[in-house]
């Protein structure tokens, strides 16, 4: 036998050989941890993530400035305190001292201004929640180093402490040696961190695997080893843990809570999330010639449809919990109080939908149009989008119902607000500041703008609640949360319920806010 043989022999065998291998290091064990979720991720990118799934991975992978607890309490991190500017525009960090990427390089004030400055550039043209959210909510100009442990963040005018804090905290500290260094392609293949852990492998639609990094003492990593397997369906996500294949699972279907529960492998940890699922009405030109574009521009018909959805019998049948409609984009502790969440009310919907001047034509129609959803990110989201679509139908607003698998069609739609000219969406919140949950609608082009609103009234009164002082901020966010409800951009729905398949062999606590953090989780 040759060389060249022996040789291709050897890698047939290596090659068959890593398939079961592959199988057998996925399997938890004492020094493994692993978690399912639906989707993939699109890029180990920090400056594009746009989607739960993806920041569950970098949250470990990479740390922040600042951080948000289980409770919204906004608490150091990466920097040990900060300072702001007489006017309220310079934001100064301090960092700890001994901080280390993952390719051992000290981790400094430099690599903070360069992350905030790589994902401003717009030659890179990152679409992800820092350029496409944080940025335009923060007003960011730039940043500069103040020194080796000193960082400043540059923003345009004063904001509330809360609201920029807690925005600043969702940055991404990434290390400027390496990822200046080589193509954007290529890092997005290959992360180098700054967190509790650090990238390994990651096979597409499989699974990303990371491993605890001993050089970071920040936080309490317990498990050797962490899988973030890529598992689309939710019944194989079950069948998984309840096999004690998988550890941790999210989105358990209401019909299978009890399966879970009686296994004696797994229990179900329920939370009232903090996400705000809404339709959301397109005004983006793109879709002016979209049957029933027209319609929708009619402030009166968008509100005519809010009665036209019985969302606490969606939540019953289709969610297998009870929950209170949204009567706002904001989470119920921070809402206006002199508002109501509009009633199921079909009979109102089909008068105010007559008063508009969209009466039923011989064919019992209104006007048609297509509401687009998900498959696969939501709890039950392609069955809630269908029943969405037949009660708009059923008032004469004829709805064809058009479901989108989430990674490879959906969210890049989404992205490019390309969905409509009715959606099915839901964008992340918290109850620690009313302005977080309407940072989405910070400015008419702001990136997480799907609906690509412009009411002239709502976005004055952002300016002015921005840098004043809390009394000040609660009127006007009083008044921003009335326009919104009198001019709804959106079909206001229900903040998601988060079902959690949680193995019995670890200690972990499900979160509110869709976190699956588990650098604090051990085995029992």
């Amino acid at each position: 036998m040759t060389r060249t043989s022996r040789f291709g022999l050897l890698l047939i065998v290596l090659l068959l050989a890593a398939i079961p291998l592959a199988v057998q290091a996925q399997t938890p064990d004492e020094t493994t941890l692993v978690i399912a979720q639906s989707v993939d991720v699109g890029a180990l990118e920090p400056a594009l993530i746009n989607s739960r799934a993806e920041s569950n991975i970098f949250n470990h992978l990479f740390g922040t400035l600042y951080e948000i607890s289980e409770t919204g309490t906004l608490l150091p991190y990466l920097a040990t305190s900060y300072s702001i500017s007489a006017d309220g525009t310079e934001w100064t960090f301090t960092l700890n001292e001994g901080l280390t990427c993952h390719d051992g390089e000290a981790l400094t004030a430099e690599d903070v201004v360069y992350s905030f400055q790589r994902a401003a550039d717009p030659a890179n043209a990152f679409t992800g929640n820092t350029s496409g959210f944080v940025f335009p909510s923060i007003g960011y100009v730039d940043a500069r180093v103040d020194g080796d442990l000193q960082a400043t963040i540059i923003t345009d005018s004063a904001q509330s402490e809360p609201l920029r804090l807690g925005l600043i905290s969702e940055v991404y500290i990434h290390c400027k040696d390496y990822y200046s260094s080589l193509p954007l392609e290529q890092v997005a293949e290959a992360p180098v961190g700054s967190g509790p852990y650090r990238f390994v492998e990651w096979v597409r639609d499989d699974y990303v695997l990371i491993e605890k990094n001993p050089d970071f003492t920040l936080r309490t990593a317990n498990f050797d080893q962490i899988y973030w397997r890529v598992i689309p369906e939710a019944s194989t996500r079950v069948a998984e843990l309840i096999a004690g294949n998988v550890d941790i699972i999210a989105n358990v279907p209401p019909d299978q809570v009890a399966a879970v529960d009686n296994s004696g492998a797994a229990s179900v940890q329920s939370v009232s999330g903090t996400r705000r699922m809404y339709v959301g009405f397109q005004f983006g030109e793109s879709f002016a010639d979209a049957p029933g574009y027209d319609a929708i521009q009619n402030t009166d018909v968008r509100v005519a449809l809010q009665y036209a959805v019985d969302v606490p019998t969606i939540c019953s049948t289709l969610l297998g919990t009870e929950c209170e409609r949204a009567s706002s984009m904001v989470n119920p502790p921070n809402n206006n109080p002199n508002l109501t969440a509009y009633p199921y009310d079909p009979a109102m919907a089909e008068q105010l939908l007559d008063e508009a001047g969209y009466p039923r034509g011989e064919n019992g129609v209104r006007f048609e149009i297509t509401l687009m959803g998900p498959r696969g990110r939501y709890l039950n989201d392609a069955n809630v989008v269908q029943a969405i679509g037949q009660y708009l139908t059923d008032v004469g607003v004829q709805t064809t119902v058009e479901i989108l698998d989430w990674s490879s069609d959906y969210l890049p739609r989404v992205r490019e607000k390309n969905v409509g000219p009715l959606f099915f969406l839901g964008t992340g919140g918290g109850t620690w500041a009313a302005l977080y949950d309407m940072a989405d609608l910070s400015a008419p082009d702001a990136g997480t703008n799907y609906t690509n609103w412009a009411n002239e009234e709502w976005f004055s009164l952002w300016d002015s609640a921005q840098g004043v002082d809390l009394d000040t901020e609660r009127e006007l966010v009083n008044q921003m949360l009335e326009v919104f409800y009198n001019d709804p951009p959106w079909l206001m729905l229900y903040f998601q319920p988060d079902f959690y398949g949680v193995s019995s062999r670890i200690d972990w606590q499900a979160r509110r806010d869709e976190q699956i953090v588990v650098y604090g989780a051990s085995l029992k």
